[in-house]
């Protein structure tokens, strides 16, 4: 077999009704943000839950933007070493200082236990990762705390739209959240991202910010800084074509993992997988290989077989990274280094065949045993 890492999910229909609608764009020529840009974070608002949707050009802009909103200039925000860099760089990009913490061996997140482990008296905020879709367990407990201590909580949910937890949508718990419609994601338009609140005060200077600082995209005065982090219309309407089919996707992504989770744990019992409390939308399907067993011959073996794994969530944390040092990133980690440097992410998507899952599986079940 040839089993790729990622396949993404366009149907021959979706497909179709994308280019009509594309094709429209071109016509009328407006294909800067217009209707379907708004048609989008309607829908999105409506689904999440939330009274504001806000698309922007990227999961990555998404954060820089809201951390600028919240004014982080010169003020320190804790966020998990277990990240991908936008969540740094988002809050540095907007001259705010980055703390590190560990991670969470079960979840890969973060703990309360952690965040006042670290918390000073100049921090402003803490922002949690939603890793590999699992919404952080301990996100109504971090949220009451931080409500308490007087500071804000945001939520990186790249990994995470449609994921839920005791029925609310990740990216709800906190002062606003932010998604990823990057290509590896659940739901892709290629590039793209959606911030979403129940701040109204926030939700306007958002507006107002990826606008170049101009209340109305047409106006030509300008009321603050800004800068272009607007979606175009042919990103929101791939965009709003793969929403449109969210529920369907997890559904299928959740049997992929139900079949997954049987097969691994009658066959190789001795590998932990990362499993949620909740509803999740299965980005990511990780194992955590034992102690020991070196997931680049792992890797290695699988792909001589045919079987090429998906990009570990991840593989070096924040303050491993080459850059680590010049960006003032220090402390001990210890769960980070150990998590990070063991476990693969198996192949999940929706095509997927259940041949497929079996031969992935029964292959690792071999080369684990044979290590």
């Amino acid at each position: 077999m040839d089993i790729r890492s990622l396949k993404i999910s366009f149907g021959k229909e979706e497909r179709k009704s994308i280019l009509n609608k594309i094709d429209e764009c071109l016509s009328t020529g407006q294909i800067s943000q217009g209707k379907n840009v708004e048609k989008f974070e309607n829908e999105v608002a409506k689904y999440i839950g939330v009274k504001h949707a806000i698309a922007v050009n990227s999961g990555s802009g998404a954060i820089e933007v809201v951390m600028r909103v919240l004014g982080v200039k010169g003020k320190e925000v804790l966020i998990p070493t277990n990240t991908f860099m936008a969540t740094a760089t988002g809050v540095m990009f907007a001259g705010g200082k980055v703390k590190l913490l560990d991670a969470d061996p079960k979840t890969f997140s973060v703990t309360l236990n952690e965040i006042k482990r670290k918390v000073t008296k100049n921090t402003a905020g803490v922002i949690i990762v939603h890793i590999g879709g699992i919404v952080t367990p301990e996100i109504i407990k971090i949220r009451n705390w931080c409500e308490k201590q007087g500071l804000w909580l945001y939520e990186d949910a790249a990994h995470a739209i449609g994921s839920s937890l005791n029925g609310k949508f990740a990216g709800t718990f906190g002062v606003a959240g932010s998604f990823s419609l990057f290509a590896t994601k659940v739901i892709t338009s290629g590039e793209g991202g959606v911030i979403v609140t129940n701040d109204d005060k926030i939700a306007e200077q958002i507006k107002l910010f990826r606008n170049h600082g101009k209340p109305k995209p047409w106006e030509t005065y300008h009321t603050q800084l800004g800068s272009n982090y607007r979606m175009n219309e042919l990103t929101s309407v791939i965009a709003l074509s793969q929403f449109e089919r969210l529920d369907e996707i997890i559904n299928i992504r959740q049997k992929i993992a139900d079949r997954y989770t049987e097969m691994i744990e009658k066959l190789i019992p001795e590998v932990t997988i990362v499993k949620p409390n909740d509803r999740c939308n299965w980005y990511k399907y990780i194992v955590l290989l034992p102690k020991g067993v070196n997931r680049e011959i792992i890797k290695e073996k699988m792909k001589d077989r045919g079987i090429s794994l998906q990009g570990e969530v991840y593989a070096i944390p924040l303050h491993k990274q080459p850059i680590a040092k010049e960006l003032g990133f220090k402390g001990d980690f210890p769960n980070a280094n150990d998590i990070c440097s063991r476990h693969i992410c198996l192949p999940i998507y929706p095509s997927l065949t259940n041949d497929e899952i079996e031969f992935i599986v029964n292959t690792l079940s071999i080369i684990i045993h044979e290590i």
